[in-house]
């Protein structure tokens, strides 16, 4: 895995090692069947991961705007409680996207 999980490679471990488990089960390759759920395992376990790194961003990105959001509505700086609100919406679509 790299050092930032990755739902496309993920994907991409996940589809290779459900072939090469396919492949070794219809040839009585057990070894490549073996790698195969191995590899298939450790793909979702990435996908699983970048979504858990996903989700955390997009709760970091809510509160963040939340906080600057009202502290522009209560100073009265509508530049800084539009950028708020926009990042507080960024943070939720994120949210929506990985879970």
């Amino acid at each position: 895995m790299s050092s930032s999980p990755s739902k496309t490679t993920g994907q991409k471990d996940s589809a290779i090692g459900n072939m090469k488990e396919t492949v070794g089960k219809t040839f009585g390759a057990h070894n490549m069947a073996q790698r195969g759920r191995e590899q298939h395992a450790a793909g979702e376990a990435e996908i699983s991961a970048a979504k858990t790194q996903g989700y955390a961003e997009g709760t970091a990105d809510r509160m963040v705007g939340k906080k600057d959001s009202v502290v522009g509505a209560v100073s009265g700086d509508k530049t800084q409680q539009t950028a708020g609100n926009a990042r507080q919406e960024k943070g939720e679509r994120k949210q929506e996207w990985n879970q």
